[in-house]
């Protein structure tokens, strides 16, 4: 069965870095080195006042790189993400009115869910793959280990929280496609331009493998 959009970006690695660029000049470095280590999808999260123009600068300048926009929560920020080039859309919520504009649009989006009542209005929305957020704050692997049995067609990308000394854990489950980690790419390193090191991180976390192959 050919996977979904969503699942076939989140297969192409066990990890995406999840990143909040606050100087425009370090983004294509950074997202070369993450690269470099086998880090191919990158969530470049709308926190800051260069976002937007750090997605144009990688669309343009690492074309082998997915590039995908985070904390997106609304439709002008779904506009702007996509004017900008996102390959794909992560939101901290699921929000029925987003998801609907992403649809009509032809987005790819992955929202984020925290709960079961959550999960349910996504899965009647028929989105079966989500981020799930705060992970280490919303019960961890544990909670999405008990989500398995009532849910199983339901995928994650659990987010926050998680460095790759607890990322096993998560990978470890077969509802688990990847992990986000916001940890790949610690501002003192990248302040300091040692890329060098961001792509030994990167390399060690590219090594992380999930338990099942996507679907």
């Amino acid at each position: 069965m050919p996977l979904t959009p969503i699942r076939a970006i989140l297969a192409r690695a066990p990890v995406i870095p999840v990143l909040t660029i606050t100087e425009l000049a370090s983004a294509v470095p950074l997202a070369r080195a993450l690269l470099a280590g086998g880090l191919p999808v990158l969530e470049v999260t709308l926190r800051s006042a260069v976002a937007l123009d750090a997605i144009r600068a990688l669309r343009a300048a690492v074309p082998e790189a997915i590039v995908g926009a985070g904390t997106v929560i609304d439709a002008g920020q779904l506009a702007d993400a996509l004017a900008a080039g996102s390959q794909f859309i992560v939101s901290p919520g699921y929000s029925p009115a987003l998801c609907a504009e992403a649809r009509r649009r032809g987005a790819v989006v992955l929202p984020g869910v925290a709960t079961a009542s959550e999960l349910m209005a996504a899965l009647a929305a028929g989105i079966d793959t989500l981020k799930f957020f705060p992970a280490a704050q919303a019960g961890g692997a544990g909670m999405l280990k008990a989500l398995a049995a009532p849910f199983p067609t339901a995928q994650f990308c659990p987010t926050g929280g998680i460095d790759v000394n607890s990322a096993g854990e998560y990978l470890a489950l077969p509802n688990v496609l990847c992990v986000g980690m916001s940890s790949l790419a610690p501002p003192a390193l990248v302040a300091a331009g040692d890329f060098a090191a961001i792509t030994a991180l990167a390399r060690r976390a590219a090594l992380l493998r999930p338990a099942a192959p996507a679907r």
